[in-house]
């Protein structure tokens, strides 16, 4: 069982905390608190060590990434992960969720391994230890090794028994000291919008590559297992409203929401796809398949920011494109809805639906930040939108939705895919130039919560 399936299921109501932060008393006692990042988004150190280029490699080298960023350096963790793991214990989190990039420990995405990066994560995780935070690996955050994409990515049948070896070699290398597993890292965006292959996908490859992703999902887990005794393994889902922008845009949405939020979760933890998708998932279907994909898992993996608006598009893939937001919604600097109760009532949906223990593995805010003439970054607007998000959580946990955790997307700035560094999601701004790394105001703030909690 997952840890924490102890009987201290409510934090009580003691736990009341001061007016600048968010109520947590129906949390539990053992609620985890942690940060988020992902291998390409900080790593950098891309032709370094053996490591193979990976799709994202690839778009950057074309140009598709905004005022040509790339991520040869990003935030240099590969070489300042000491800096990083000490920030984390500056935070007080219990647990820290990252990626290993699939081409830095097999450059071909299969054959040979590669030491050298092997021997990155081993250092990596040995500091996390030792920093006395748990590491929850994540076996996939969208960096597809370039080698596989030539091979047809994961339209390729044979992509599910490619992930099943990486995961086996992973999980073996690092499963004395790892027991928390994520599989993937939002399916349903890296395969709907174009990056299961690494670029444009029509109908019939976007269904193959969800089944296949799905595939692998189900060996992966039966991978680990075993491998990793005592192992704790979940897939991470972006889940969200996806509501119609006008009442002409009911079905469009309901498209939406059974290929966003439904595709993977449902097959995964209920063994069945959604009815609305069924027909066209069907050619695509072997003998066994859902059971091969309906293996045991011990947690629910929710990433969420806001909710999303959507419109019929006749000329669109599935009939549907992102439509206009209600007007005077509140929003981010960067677009996205504001909306804690859209948290909540998503929060508690999860949780009924797959009966599972659920952990926030991402939620923040993007901004456009800058230090002050004193150097400091004071983001009082991610503060806001923190402290509002976990009251709906805690509201959510009052009405019985069974949340472990809550992971803060992320612990730095970072390559923020097609935005390259233009946006900032961190708690720690990084100057670029210098790859100074400064707490924000709401590095202090979530520390402080964190401690607080805690007491």
């Amino acid at each position: 069982m997952p840890a924490g399936d102890g009987s201290s299921s409510s934090a009580g109501a003691d736990r009341t905390l001061a007016p600048e932060y968010p109520p947590i008393a129906a949390l539990r006692r053992d609620f985890i608190w942690g940060v988020s990042t992902s291998s390409f988004q900080i790593e950098g150190a891309t032709r370094e060590d053996g490591r193979g280029p990976s799709i994202w490699d690839t778009r950057c080298q074309r140009g598709e990434i905004a005022n040509h960023d790339t991520g040869d350096v990003a935030c240099d963790h590969y070489h300042r992960y000491p800096d990083d793991v000490a920030l984390m214990q500056r935070l007080g989190i219990q647990a820290y969720r990252f990626s290993v990039a699939w081409p830095r420990v097999l450059p071909q995405g299969r054959g040979a391994p590669n030491e050298p990066g092997l021997a990155f994560y081993d250092r990596l995780i040995d500091a996390i230890l030792a920093a006395g935070i748990e590491p929850w690996l994540c076996l996939y955050h969208w960096d597809l090794p370039q080698a596989l994409d030539d091979l047809g990515g994961w339209a390729n049948r044979d992509s599910a028994k490619w992930f099943a070896d990486y995961v086996a070699l992973v999980a073996a290398r690092y499963g004395d000291r790892v027991k928390r597993f994520a599989t993937f890292n939002e399916p349903s965006i890296f395969t709907l919008f174009g990056q299961a292959t690494g670029g444009g996908a029509g109908v019939d490859t976007l269904h193959r590559s969800i089944h296949h992703v799905n595939l692998a999902h189900g060996a992966a887990v039966d991978a680990v297992r075993a491998r990793v005794p005592g192992s704790l393994i979940g897939a991470i889902h972006n889940y969200q409203p996806c509501l119609p922008s006008t009442a002409a845009d009911a079905q469009a949405a309901r498209i939406c929401e059974t290929y966003w939020n439904r595709a993977f979760p449902d097959p995964q933890c209920l063994g069945t796809y959604p009815e609305l998708m069924r027909a066209a998932m069907a050619p695509h279907m072997q003998a066994g398949d859902l059971e091969r994909i309906h293996r045991p898992i011990d947690w629910f993996g929710l990433n969420h920011y806001g909710a999303t608006y959507v419109k019929a598009q006749a000329n669109a893939r599935l009939g549907w494109d992102f439509g206009e937001k209600p007007p005077g919604l509140a929003l981010t600097p960067i677009g996205w809805p504001i909306d804690p109760q859209a948290f909540r009532d998503t929060l508690l949906t999860v949780a009924r639906d797959y009966a599972l223990p659920v952990y926030v593995l991402e939620n923040g805010f993007g901004g456009f930040d800058k230090p002050d003439s004193t150097g400091t970054v004071v983001d009082n607007d991610r503060i806001a939108f923190l402290r509002a998000y976990i009251g709906g959580m805690n509201e959510a946990a009052s009405a019985g939705a069974d949340i472990r955790g809550y992971f803060v997307w992320s612990l730095l700035d970072n390559f923020e895919w097609e935005s390259g560094y233009g946006v900032r999601f961190g708690l720690t701004y990084v100057d670029y130039p210098t790859l100074k790394r400064t707490p924000k105001s709401s590095f202090h703030w979530y520390r402080d919560l964190i401690k607080a909690a805690r007491s």
